[in-house]
């Protein structure tokens, strides 16, 4: 029986189990927050035609003197043919080989590696990215102005005692002292003094401060201030306590202090009386300088009879000393600031060799404890007794692999060489031909020089401790491996020993020079981890002797095995020698080194004989991760010989001691002789005819490790093919036949041979052949194991059993072990590209390319991506170009699965061109392949595929670029105007593409965040650059297409793919072209026209008109300027959304006006006056939402009307706490200026006439924020908007909606807005502000006035000590929470000293530097609206707002700097409007006290 769910838990107990209910609430609460307000969709704006446009305005546009930020520059873009340089000195593909290459795969591969980089270079691509990328770098200040605080100058004393008598004439005083009621003196009791600890200090401007503490630490907050200078006097008073003194204060009030004894009250009260000397004549004697210079400048402004000629001098004068060392506000913001790298792409190279980690590995000496002289005559060194040969190899015991071909030394001291008949020559290798002396190779070098080497470069791509350094040591044959190194193997009698091991190497020389004998191996770690680093402490182990049943590589695989184990190496037999090789890192200037196939590379130099570095071909493991795309020619085959059985044979007797002779022959025919292409050995030439495996005494079934390395043609065809002869060698010493001719030393005992190609592809696997008594013409068609009559007549050894075991190892860059590459690219040269079944059968090859090996892929990239473009503009067949882009997706794909896709990269930039433009009607490859994309993005077809493709687009649209560009260079089309380039179908084609890849990223992004995000950067990057080439206005309304399909109130991931998309897209280089920064319509350029002429003071007409159309996003300002009032509505639709929607906008606009700023193309002030006037909608955006940007919740300010900086500091601190309600603070506690209105008769006791600024400060309303008119509240002052709004029709970045949020935006947010806000205001013309003053109205220029003045708060000053605080509060928050950096207090807040030091350096510039763009601001209004700033005596709510702009800086921290500036502008003020401050009602007046 089920029980009811739920019966046994509590209600609290089954909500534990809800994760993420807060994170819910909130989203909701979000979400009803939207919903809430009214959001329609914004009316979509048709943008201009941009291409007639210019047609029609070509005199406007000509004849403009900034022309040059309306053009685009001629020869934008250019195909730039870069010569491949490679690492050899001479080319890696042979003399004549595309000649002599007959194989369509083969002729590819050779033009990859022969062909130059073929790269699209835009002109001015260094513009097109973010402000960071530019080529002259954002300047970072190396050494910014250090400006003096009041507030810092507070800290410092309070910080360091030691320092507040160092100034000039400073007083320092601190003790014990016991405190009083302050409140009233007739209640002081003795119970009601405290202990306190006061410290006297003094600030920057010279007044004191008594400050008192509960106990001695002074670095902390005071408990308490005395501000002296409102004293007026320090007397005795004893009447409550001994020893007591008090304070009298300006306002009536008294302070109680006590000392202990006697002698401290004197020197606190004669310290005190000093002070407040000091004070008083410092004040007369600035009163005096004070009266002196007001005298001089009412004499000067009488003269001027208060003309303008008189305010524009006066003006001029201010600008000039503000002007001084003035910085760009947006190089002090901290995004400038910070070093961020995360939009920066990594550079894209060229194709070019690289290699694992590089070992350097010298072959220094072989010697063994046996040794005597070897010169008959008994004269000369002491050295081995017979002639050694060292093979030098890699073994990778972790995966079981070899993974380095063999590097042969021969470190025979040269009388030992000479044992041997014919050294130096290439007997060695069995070639009874000798070669002409001084003879060279291709390249250039004399074969000497790479006769006998010694220093060996091995590259390892997977580095890890378990791959050794093998060296293998062979003799020549003399006998059996235990009775050769039998007197090797003792330490006794040594010299009869050599002398007879001597002699009979001598013997065994002369008769049996040219075979070889297994001798010993010897074995060292190469790596102490898998990072790659050497284990150079580690040598060679002892030379262990070889076993001649265990000397394959599967048996040396087992022997390293257990090198590591010592209980199983004491096992092997020692041979008593050593071999001295060592092991270093390669340096990266290698000089004198030559290929693995003997091409010598750069820096080579031929004079140093024996120094030449070989450099040793690796083995890379066929898996992806590890492969490269080959860049050079190498055709190279490693052979194998295994092993063979003939214990069971019958044809021949004697056969005991085989050898094997290795060849390689073109025709099977009787007189062919075998090709020199086989690497030669040490001593010998560099390439022989054949080669001899290591023979095996009295072994019917010997096995060999032999590597045979070939040198394979350029073509190969079906009768390429090795041979093999079996020799049975007589080693009898003893008997007369070492006097007999050579041909009596070998016995041929059987021939197999081994057909290099199986269906095409060269063979690779293991293979067991017959072995043949004879060797007839023909051989190759005969069958194995029987004769038949249609070939030659073969004796077969053993019945035709497979007795011979055979392997080869291809590397080759030409050839492919591949099937399905193979039959594709065959079937590409065989097939009729025009013929009825081509397509069909075609469609099939493609499909079968999906199962290609990956590593073959990325082995030979450039070439099978090179062929598919050329298939899909030959084929004819519909289907073939779907599947050759489904074919190109996969490979995409597994290169990024891979973590390869800088290959890719690398391909579309350099090596990817079209083929020649030729026929009219020729297929395009941008043609071709956009239509392929826009079908594989139909729904119906495959999911997988359509995922890949929109995840991995970038490498298509990049495609589709450059082809575009090849078109248009290769056509001469580019010489023709924008909207002829392309043909109408090509349009409609690009038009179908976006429009189908618009669901993918706005419907369906959920299924797939990855694919969905990567297709809307693809796609942007994408439109951008058709910007360089197909008709802008098109450009344009597939951006606006675009845009269209995002709605208000997509969830976050939406709005972040949209201003991702126009973040890349306003990126473009002539992002500012584009935007055509000039006027339109009539009304526009008659008032460019008339602005000279017309007056500041000048109102009379309507202003709304004109307003609109520069100064807000209207519908012609968004067509006319296109990309500019997209970005400012999306931006104003963004401000309506969430936080983290914000800001992603926000800086999107920040990071543009930003690389406006430095840009180098648009330094001079016209020009950035011109960029400024594409962002004048920027006003009326903040003025939309100014009632959002006072945020008092993150930075509160309250206003000290006593202008003390010390105390406002500390309120400050604790209002970021607690934030204050409105009409409390300081106002409560200071002289209220009602109080002034009182005493003038302007006001009555009980209610005011003018509300308090502070309160204004505090006040939540949009109405108190706005004006200081208490008339003029929200619901009117948003119907006068909505009004005006309606009347001219404005673009509205809410659209439709006129109902605004009411929630504050973030601190960060404001202050980017605002940062962009003054970086308008401080580069527009002064013209331009004056027809915007004059068009604004009155509530507009309130908002105009509220903005100027929140900028003043938010970047305010707030001294070292905050900026300190903090830090910290920052930092502890980061450990707690990990919040995002980029979204916290102040960006870039740290709590090192360092740290500290540099935030209030910068901070302290910005507050300045604000300041002085407002009073520039200021200066520029007041000059121009004398008349209606002085309407009604100046009691007017204009007068009011201008005036409380100009308290408000007195009542926030000012620079030293600034302060000047501050005092000189006031001083002005003042002088312009006497009669405001003089005349009539005295509120304004009394705001000074």
């Amino acid at each position: 029986m089920a029980l009811p769910p739920h019966t046994e838990t509590r209600k609290f107990t089954r909500g534990l189990s809800k994760p993420g209910t807060a994170a819910e609430l909130r989203q909701s609460v979000s979400e009803v927050v939207r919903t809430s307000v009214f959001v329609v969709k914004p009316k979509l704006i048709e943008p201009l035609d941009y291409e007639t446009v210019l047609v029609q305005r070509k005199t406007q546009i000509l004849s403009d003197v900034l022309r040059d930020m309306l053009q685009f520059p001629l020869e934008d873009f250019q195909i730039l043919t870069l010569r491949r340089q490679g690492r050899t000195l001479c080319p890696t593909v042979p003399e004549n080989a595309e000649k002599e290459a007959h194989s369509l795969f083969v002729q590819e591969c050779i033009k990859a590696y022969v062909s130059d980089w073929h790269v699209l270079n835009y002109k001015y691509e260094d513009y097109s990215g973010d402000f960071r990328q530019l080529p002259h770098k954002v300047p970072r200040p190396d050494k910014l102005a250090v400006h003096v605080f009041e507030v810092d100058e507070d800290a410092d004393k309070d910080e360091d005692t030691a320092s507040l008598g160092s100034q000039k004439d400073g007083v320092s005083k601190h003790g014990w002292l016991y405190k009083g009621n302050m409140n009233s003196a007739i209640s002081v009791t003795m119970r009601s003094f405290k202990r306190r600890y006061f410290h006297l200090t003094q600030l920057g401007d010279g007044s004191y401060n008594l400050n008192f503490y509960k106990d001695e630490k002074i670095s902390r907050e005071p408990k308490g201030t005395i501000f002296l200078d409102s004293c007026m006097g320090v007397v005795q008073n004893t009447k409550v306590r001994r020893f007591a003194f008090e304070l009298k204060m300006q306002d009536k009030s008294t302070y109680l202090l006590a000392a202990d004894s006697e002698v401290e009250m004197e020197e606190w009260i004669g310290t005190l009386n000093k002070i407040l000397h000091s004070s008083f004549e410092l004040a007369m004697q600035e009163r005096r300088n004070g009266d002196l210079h007001d005298d001089e400048e009412l004499g000067k402004a009488d003269s001027y009879s208060g003309s303008l000629d008189s305010f524009q001098s006066t003006r001029d004068i201010e600008a000039k000393f503000r002007s001084e060392t003035r910085l760009k506000l947006f190089t002090l913001d901290p995004d400038t600031q910070k070093l961020d790298f995360s939009g920066i792409e990594p550079e894209v190279k060229p194709f070019e060799e690289r290699f694992g980690k590089r070992v350097l590995v010298n072959c220094n000496d072989l010697s063994f404890n046996l040794q005597s002289c070897v010169a008959e005559n008994e004269e000369g060194p002491t050295t081995n007794v017979e002639p050694f040969f060292v093979t030098l190899s890699l073994f990778d015991i972790q995966n079981t692999r070899k993974i380095s071909a063999d590097f042969h030394v021969d470190l025979n001291h040269p009388s030992v060489r000479q044992m041997v008949p014919g050294a130096g020559v290439q007997l060695m290798n069995g070639d009874g031909d000798s070669p002409q002396g001084g003879q060279r190779l291709p390249s250039g070098l004399p074969e000497a020089l790479l006769q006998y080497p010694r220093q060996g470069v091995f590259s390892v791509t997977c580095p890890h401790p378990d791959i050794y350094l093998v060296a293998r040591i062979e003799k020549v044959l003399q006998g059996g491996i235990t009775h050769c190194a039998e007197p090797y193997m003792k330490s006794s009698d040594s010299n009869k020993t050599a002398q007879k091991v001597l002699k009979n190497a001598k013997l065994a020389c002369s008769r049996l020079g040219q075979y070889r004998m297994p001798f010993a191996w010897a074995a060292r770690p190469l790596f102490r981890d898998a990072s790659g680093t050497l284990d150079k402490s580690s040598r060679f182990s002892a030379l262990y002797r070889q076993d001649s049943g265990k000397l394959s590589n599967e048996d040396m695989f087992k022997l390293l095995a257990d090198f590591r184990k010592p209980e199983k190496i004491a096992k092997l037999p020692v041979i008593l020698g050593n071999l001295d090789v060592t092991i270093d890192n390669v340096a990266p200037d290698l000089t004198n080194g030559v290929t693995s196939s003997y091409i010598p590379v750069r820096q080579f130099e031929t004079n140093g004989r024996g120094s030449v570095l070989f450099e040793v071909e690796e083995f890379v493991p066929c898996i992806a991760k590890c492969s490269q795309p080959f860049t050079t020619y190498n055709n190279h085959l490693y052979l194998y010989p295994k092993s063979l059985k003939y214990d069971s044979q019958k044809s021949f007797a004697k056969a005991r001691n085989i050898a094997v002779c290795i060849e390689f022959k073109d025709s099977d025919e009787e007189e062919a002789q075998p090709l020199r292409c086989i690497y030669g050995r040490p001593g010998g030439t560099l390439f022989a005819k054949n080669a001899f495996a290591t023979v095996l005494h009295h072994q019917q079934n010997p096995e060999f490790y032999d590597e045979v390395k070939i040198e394979l043609p350029i073509q190969l065809h079906e009768k390429h093919h090795l041979l093999f002869t079996f020799y049975h060698v007589s080693c009898d010493s003893s008997s007369k036949a070492s006097t007999k001719r050579r041909d009596q030393v070998e016995t041929q005992v059987g021939y197999a041979w081994l057909p290099l190609l199986k269906d095409g592809r060269v063979i690779m696997s293991e293979q067991q052949v017959p072995v043949s008594a004879s060797l007839p013409a023909g051989y190759l068609s005969a069958q194995e194991g029987v004769s038949k009559h249609s070939g030659p007549e073969v004796k077969w050894v053993d019945g035709g059993k497979p007795l011979f075991k055979v392997s080869t190892h291809l590397v080759s860059t030409v050839y492919t072990q591949d099937q399905h590459l193979h039959n594709f690219f065959q079937h590409c040269q065989t097939a009729d590209p025009a013929g009825p079944v081509a397509g069909g059968e075609l469609v099939k090859y493609l499909k079968s390319l999906h199962a290609m090996e990956s590593h073959v892929m990325i082995n030979f990239l450039p070439t099978v991506l090179n062929q598919l473009f050329r298939v899909l503009t030959s084929a004819t067949h519909e289907d073939v170009a779907v599947n050759v882009t489904r074919v190109m997706i996969h490979i995409v794909s597994l290169c990024h699965d891979e973590g390869l896709e800088h290959y890719l990269r690398s391909y579309m930039k350099y090596v990817f061109k079209t083929e020649p433009f030729g026929d009219p009607g020729a297929r395009t490859v941008h043609e071709e392949l956009a239509k392929a994309m826009t079908t594989i993005l139909k729904p119906s077809t495959d999911f997988l595929a359509c995922n890949k493709l929109l995840k991995y687009s970038w490498y298509f649209f990049e495609a589709l670029v450059k082809s575009m560009a090849q078109y248009l260079i290769e056509s001469c089309k580019v010489k023709l105007s924008r909207n002829q380039r392309f043909s109408a179908s090509f349009h409609h084609t690009v038009e179908t593409l976006v429009t189908m890849l618009m669901p993918h990223i706005t419907q369906k992004f959920k299924g797939n965040l990855d694919a969905a995000r990567n297709a809307n950067h693809s796609l942007a990057v994408f439109i951008k650059r058709c910007f360089t080439f197909m008709d802008r206005g098109f450009v344009f309304k597939q951006i606006n297409n675009y845009i269209n399909c995002f709605l208000p109130g997509d969830c976050k991931t939406l709005y972040e793919f949209k201003f991702e998309f126009l973040r890349v897209v306003c990126n473009h280089e002539h992002y500012v072209p584009l935007n055509l920064p000039m006027p339109f319509g009539k009304g526009r350029i008659q008032r460019f026209q008339e602005l000279a002429l017309l007056s500041p003071s000048v109102e009379s007409h309507d202003p709304a008109v004109d307003l609109q159309l520069d100064y807000s996003l209207t519908d012609d300002f968004c067509k006319n300027h296109f990309l500019v009032g997209l970005l400012l509505r999306e931006v104003g639709g963004a401000l309506q959304e969430f936080r983290e929607v914000r800001q992603i906008a926000i800086q999107v606009l920040k990071n543009l006006m930003i690389k406006h700023t430095f840009d180098d193309r648009y330094t001079s002030k016209s020009q950035q006056a011109r960029l400024a006037t594409l962002y004048l909608p920027l006003f009326g955006l903040l003025q939309e939402n100014v009632h959002r940007l006072n945020v008092k919740e993150v930075s509160p300010f309250a206003i000290s009307l006593t202008n003390n900086n010390g105390r406002e500091d500390s309120v400050l601190a604790s209002a970021m706490v607690t934030p204050q309600k409105p009409g409390s603070g300081l106002e409560n506690s200071s002289l209220h200026k009602d109080l002034f209105g009182v005493i003038s008769g302007t006001a009555s006791p009980h209610a005011s006439s003018t509300p308090n600024i502070n309160s204004v400060r505090h006040a939540d309303s949009r109405g108190s924020l706005i004006s200081t008119d208490s008339a003029n509240s929200l619901p009117e002052r948003s119907s006068e908007k909505a009004n005006s709004l309606d009347k001219n029709q404005p673009a509205s970045a809410l659209g439709s909606c006129s109902i605004l949020r009411c929630d504050k935006l973030d601190q960060a947010e404001v202050k980017s807005l605002l940062m962009c806000f003054l970086h308008v205001l401080k580069s527009m013309s002064e013209d331009a502000l004056f027809t915007y003053w004059n068009k604004a109205s009155s509530a507009e220029l309130m908002d105009f006035f509220t903005l100027i003045e929140v900028c003043l708060l938010q970047f305010r000053y707030m001294g070292k000590r905050y900026i300190a605080r903090a830090g910290m509060t920052h930092a502890r928050l980061q450990q707690l929470s990990s919040l995002d950096n980029s979204y916290t207090f102040n960006h870039t807040y740290s709590h090192s000293d360092a740290d500290v030091l540099n935030q209030s350096l910068l901070e302290a510039n910005i507050a300045t530097e604000v300041c002085l763009t407002v009073l520039d601001t200021l200066s520029i209004f007041i000059m121009g609206f004398k008349t209606q700033l002085c309407t009604d005596h100046g009691h007017n709510p204009l007068m009011k707002k201008v005036f409380a702009v100009h308290l408000c800086f007195l009542q926030i921290n000012q620079s030293e700097t600034a302060l000047k500036q501050v005092f000189t502008s006031l001083r002005t003020f003042i002088y312009k409007f006497p009669c405001t401050f003089f005349e009539g009602r005295a509120d304004m007046c009394a705001s000074f006290c």
